[in-house]
C-alpha cells in the first residue's frame, strides 16, 4: 500500500488550518514508463493497489450466483446503487459509502444487462440469445422462440427488493446498451434510445424485423436506432415509435490496423500453432478462444474412437472452425466493408443525452455524432467525425456547458490488453472536441499514462463528470487500468490528477477484469469491477484538486443518475463554492498572493457574521474581487456570483 492516505490527511489538516499553502510535489509519474501502477503484483483478492490522490473507502465483493459472471454498469437511485451483472442486476444501499450493503440480487440472465432508472423504473438491456422473458435461467435452445427476450425489459422498483417485470420491448437488434430520455417538453412519457450490435432478427421471431433491405428502404432495419416510448402512467404500454436513422451519407472509416505490441503476439499465437482468425471489422488478426476450437477438435476425436486430440484432429478442425467464424461475422454484419460508404451493419454503442441542452453525442463504432434531440422521436444529425486513429467509438461525455464533446475508443472490444507500451498513446484512447457552430473540431487525445501488461485488458470506457465548480473534471474506467479522474478544461492539453489501479487478475494469463464503469454520484466515486464486485472511492485534496473543490463538488445532489443521461449540474449557494473559486485563481498564479489571502479572509468573516452583518461583508468582498479582474475575467465572476447568491440568503 502506498502512503497516500497519510499525506492526504495531512492535506486536508493544512488546507484547514491556513485554507492554502505551496502545492506538494505531484504523485502522478510524468512518463508512463516510470508510472508506480507499472508490473503491480497479480491476484484476484489480493492484487497490488496503487492509488493517488483519492482513498478507496470500501471494496464491495459480488454475492454468491453473480461473482464470476461479469459486472456492468451502474445506475444510482436515493441511496441505491444498482449493478448490471450477467446473471441479473444487483442493488447496493451505500448510505454507509465505506460499508455497503446488499439489499438484493435478483436472478435475470442476460448481457450485457446494463441499467438505467427513472424514478420508480428500472430499464435493463438483454442482448445475448439467453435472455427469457421470463427471466429465467437455462436460456431459449430453438433458434427461433418467442420466449427469448432481446430488448429492453421494463421493472417496477418502488419496492427495491423486489423488482417486478412489467414489460419486455422487443428489438430487431437486441439492446447492447440504451440511454433515457427524458424530454423536458414531456411529463407524461420516458423515450429509450437502444443501441444493439447483434445481427438482425429473422422475422419468425419478430415480424417488423426486415433484414434482406437496404437501409434506403423505408421498411429496412439496418443502420437504425429504434426508440421506445415509456408512458409513465402504465410503462407495461412502452412500444418502439420510431426506427430512426442517422447514419444516411456517412462514409466508411478508415481502420489503423494492428499495433507492433499485437503484431508480435500474433507471431507468437502463430508459432505455437493456435487457431487465428482474421476479423475484418476491426481490420486485425487474433486468436480464438478455447471456447470456439476445442469442441470442434474433441467432436473429431471422438468420431475416430480416439481419448486423446492430435495433431491431425487439430488440423481437420481448422477448415470447420473457419466456416463457423465467418458464418458467424456474416450473420452480425462483421464482414468487411470494401465500399465507400458506411457499412450496413453499423450501429451506435453508446449514445449520451443532454436533455437540457437538446443534444446528444452519438458514439457509433466508426463515428463520433452529434445530434439534436429536440423532438425526441426524430433525432437529427448535426455532425460526423471518423478517425483513423479510432477502432471503435464507445461511448461519449458533454462537459457541463455543453462547448465539448469527448468520445472514447474502445479499440479490441474491452476484453484485450491495449495499454502495452509498444501501444500508441492515441490509440484506445479519449478524443476532446470543441463544439463550434454545432460542428465538432477536434482538440486533443487522453489515455492514462501508465502501462499495463498483456495480462490485462485495458482501453477507454464508461466514465462521468465530477462537478468541481468552474473546470471539467470527469472519472473514466479503463478496464484493468484501473480508473483515471482527469482534467479536461484545457480541451487541448488533458492532464490526470487522480487515479487508482490493481494488479492483474492472473499474472500468467488474459483474464478478464477491472473498472468497467465508474461515475460520481453524491460524494463518491462508485467503480463497477467485472470480477471482483463494487469499488467505492472518495477525491482527497492535492495540487489538483483543494478541499474547497472537493467540498463544493459534494453539495450537488441528485435524486437518481444515469450517466449517459447527463444532467445538468448546478451548485446551491455555499461559502465552499466561493472558495473553491478562490482556490482556482491562486491555482492559475494571476492574482498576488497577498490578495488572494485578503479575498480569504473577508470570505471568513462573512462566513462567521448573521443577517445583515454578513450581507455588509460580503457587499464589501464583491466590489473587492472585482479589482482582480485582469487575472481571469470569467473566474471573477463567477466568484462575484457565488457571493452575490450568499448575499441574497443573507437578506
Amino acid at each position: 500500500m502506498s502512503t497516500l492516505p497519510l499525506r492526504a490527511a495531512l492535506a486536508v489538516a493544512a488546507a484547514t488550518a491556513f485554507a492554502a499553502c505551496a502545492p506538494r510535489k505531484p504523485v502522478t509519474a510524468p512518463s508512463p514508463a516510470g508510472d508506480p501502477r507499472n508490473n503491480l503484483k497479480a491476484g484476484l483478492f489480493d492484487a497490488a493497489e496503487y492509488a493517488s490522490n483519492l482513498k478507496v473507502v470500501a471494496k464491495a465483493v459480488s454475492p454468491k450466483g453473480f461473482l464470476g459472471e461479469t459486472n456492468s454498469d451502474l445506475a444510482f437511485t436515493g441511496n441505491y446503487v444498482i449493478q448490471g451483472n450477467y446473471n441479473g442486476p444487483v442493488v447496493w444501499d451505500i448510505s454507509t459509502p465505506s460499508a455497503p450493503k446488499l439489499v438484493v440480487a435478483y436472478e435475470c440472465p442476460a448481457s450485457q444487462n446494463d441499467v438505467s432508472v427513472y424514478k420508480n423504473l428500472m430499464f435493463m438491456s438483454a442482448e445475448a440469445m439467453n435472455g427469457r422473458v421470463d427471466c429465467k435461467p437455462g436460456g431459449v435452445r430453438d433458434v427461433v422462440s418467442k420466449d427469448r427476450v432481446r430488448g429492453v425489459r421494463i421493472f417496477d422498483i418502488t419496492n427495491i427488493r423486489e423488482p417486478k417485470l412489467v414489460a419486455n420491448v422487443q428489438t430487431c437488434r437486441g439492446s447492447h446498451t440504451h440511454t433515457v430520455l427524458e424530454d423536458p417538453k414531456d411529463k407524461e412519457n420516458v423515450y429509450i434510445y437502444v443501441s444493439g450490435s447483434s445481427g438482425i432478427r429473422p422475422a419468425g421471431e419478430l415480424a417488423e424485423c426486415v433484414g434482406n433491405l437496404a437501409s434506403s428502404e423505408a421498411k429496412s432495419s439496418r443502420l437504425r436506432i429504434e426508440i421506445i416510448k415509456v408512458p409513465l402512467a402504465d410503462p407495461s404500454k412502452a412500444a418502439i415509435v420510431n426506427r430512426a436513422n442517422i447514419f444516411a451519407g456517412l462514409a466508411a472509416p478508415k481502420a489503423h490496423g494492428p499495433s507492433e505490441a499485437d503484431k508480435k503476439e500474433v507471431e507468437a499465437a502463430k508459432a505455437r500453432g493456435a487457431f487465428m482468425v482474421f476479423v475484418p471489422a476491426i481490420n486485425q488478426e487474433m486468436e480464438l478462444p478455447p471456447q470456439f476450437t476445442q469442441p470442434v477438435i474433441e467432436g473429431l476425436m471422438k468420431a475416430r474412437g480416439g481419448t486423446t486430440p492430435n495433431a491431425a484432429d487439430s488440423a481437420a478442425a481448422r477448415p470447420v472452425v473457419e466456416a463457423r467464424v465467418k458464418a458467424m461475422f456474416e450473420a452480425e454484419g462483421m464482414t468487411a466493408n470494401t465500399s465507400t460508404v458506411i457499412s450496413e451493419g453499423s450501429q451506435c454503442h453508446d449514445i449520451t443525452v443532454y436533455p437540457a441542452l437538446g443534444l446528444a453525442g452519438g458514439a457509433c463504432e466508426g463515428h463520433g455524432l452529434l445530434l439534436d434531440i429536440s423532438n425526441p422521436i426524430a433525432p437529427v444529425r448535426l455532425d460526423a467525425v471518423a478517425d483513423s486513429n479510432f477502432a471503435y467509438w464507445h461511448s461519449a461525455t458533454f462537459n457541463n456547458d455543453g462547448t465539448k464533446l469527448l468520445f472514447s475508443d474502445e479499440w479490441g472490444g474491452g476484453g484485450s490488453p491495449k495499454c502495452r507500451p509498444l501501444d500508441k498513446p492515441e490509440w484506445g484512447a479519449n478524443a476532446i472536441f470543441e463544439i463550434v457552430n454545432k460542428k465538432l473540431v477536434f482538440k486533443s487525445y487522453y489515455k492514462i499514462p501508465t502501462y499495463q501488461t498483456a495480462n490485462e485488458n485495458c482501453v477507454a470506457h464508461n466514465g462521468s463528470l465530477i462537478p468541481i465548480p468552474g473546470r471539467d473534471v470527469m472519472v473514466q474506467a479503463w478496464y484493468q487500468g484501473g480508473i483515471s479522474v482527469f482534467d479536461w478544461t484545457d480541451a487541448a492539453n488533458p492532464k490526470e490528477i487522480a487515479s487508482f489501479d490493481r494488479g492483474p487478475v492472473d499474472g500468467t494469463r488474459m483474464e478478464m477484469g477491472g473498472s468497467w464503469s465508474v461515475y460520481w454520484y453524491n460524494g463518491n466515486i462508485v467503480s463497477s469491477e467485472i470480477a471482483r464486485g463494487m469499488d467505492v472511492a472518495q477525491l482527497v485534496p492535492s495540487q489538483y484538486i483543494s478541499q474547497n473543490e472537493i467540498d463544493a463538488a459534494n453539495t450537488v445532489k441528485w435524486d437518481y443518475l444515469n450517466a449517459q443521461g447527463q444532467p445538468k449540474i448546478s451548485w446551491p449557494p455555499s461559502f465552499a463554492l466561493a472558495k473553491a473559486f478562490t482556490d482556482q485563481l491562486e491555482r492559475k498564479g494571476c492574482v498576488a498572493p497577498a490578495k488572494i489571502g485578503d479575498i480569504r479572509a473577508q470570505i471568513a468573516t462573512a462566513e462567521k457574521a448573521n443577517g445583515a452583518a454578513r450581507n455588509a461583508a460580503l457587499s464589501k468582498l464583491v466590489a473587492d474581487v472585482e479589482g482582480s479582474r485582469s487575472c481571469d475575467p470569467a473566474k471573477v465572476d463567477l466568484l462575484k456570483k457565488a457571493l452575490q447568491d450568499l448575499q441574497a440568503l443573507a437578506m
